[in-house]
């Protein structure tokens, strides 16, 4: 699991998402850790990292769907039409990010999916933000001060959700370390797996082809999949991202779905990643 897991990490303020993930790989004595987009220091939340050979899978994550809760610190009292004004945002919206970020300052569009006012207190909104992955809601934040005549920043943010990992499975580094000590002790395989889970997880959602154990030691050397080592496939083929599997739910390569399972023959996989 170590070696081929992913952490639902609810990642504590203070420390950068690269910090935490410097020190979870360490805890769990792996050469190498990756985390699923990155969180400003003060940030707290959802976090999943990778460890060990699932960091080959990082690329999953690229387009991940981001849910974070915001507090709207207002610098005015709250305007009458603050629902209606914040639901005007909903849909594409341009953004420039930040002078402090890892990206190009150039404007973009970015979704946003749903944004709700949960609550109202004083010059205080709480919100909810589901957006495109890459969509700085601290800009967003700035950008909703303005249209409410108001000004505003961001306050407390939260990541509660990305991709299909949410805040209904987290667990802290305190139970990481928990379950490591338990297991070094007494070889506690069960409280480890209550916190490590296994890297397959990750892949929930992304188009899935089941490859006979003879095609995936092919693949297992760098060959692609070819149609005569398909078992099933559960999508048409149309470049996207696809996993594949052995019979026993092993995950073996990220690949783009190039062509007709169904054929006698040809190139069905294209190779992307080897995960094995």
């Amino acid at each position: 699991m170590l070696e081929f897991g992913v952490v639902n990490l609810d990642k504590p303020p203070g420390p950068s998402a690269h910090q935490v993930v410097a020190w979870l790989r360490d805890m769990a004595g792996v050469d190498r850790a990756a985390h699923a987009g990155t969180l400003d220091p003060k940030v707290t939340g959802c976090l999943p990292v990778l460890l060990g050979d699932a960091t080959r899978m990082a690329q999953v994550f690229d387009d991940a769907v981001k849910e974070y809760v915001a507090v709207l610190e207002l610098h005015g009292e709250p305007p009458a039409d603050l629902w209606e004004t914040v639901a005007e945002f909903e849909g594409p919206i341009y953004q420039k990010p930040p002078r402090k970020s890892a990206v190009v300052r150039k404007l973009r569009v970015r979704e946003i999916y749903d944004l709700a006012v949960l609550e109202v207190e004083s010059r205080q909104a709480l919100l909810r933000v589901r957006c495109e992955s890459g969509t700085y809601v601290r800009k967003l934040c700035h950008d909703l001060g303005l249209a409410l005549g108001t000004g505003a920043h961001m306050g407390h943010l939260r990541r509660t959700a990305t991709g299909t990992f949410d805040d209904t499975t987290l667990v802290t580094m305190h139970d990481l370390a928990d379950a490591l000590a338990w297991y070094e002790q007494d070889g506690d395989e069960g409280s480890l797996g209550d916190v490590v889970q296994p890297a397959e997880r990750a892949l929930r959602g992304v188009p899935r082809v089941t490859i006979a154990p003879s095609a995936a030691e092919s693949v297992a050397d760098g060959a692609p999949v070819y149609a005569p080592g398909v078992i099933e496939c559960e999508h048409e083929p149309d470049s996207q991202l696809a996993a594949c599997y052995t019979p026993d739910d092993a995950a073996v390569c990220l690949g783009r779905l190039v062509g007709d399972p169904d054929a006698e023959s040809g190139v069905v996989v294209e190779l992307e990643r080897v995960l094995v």
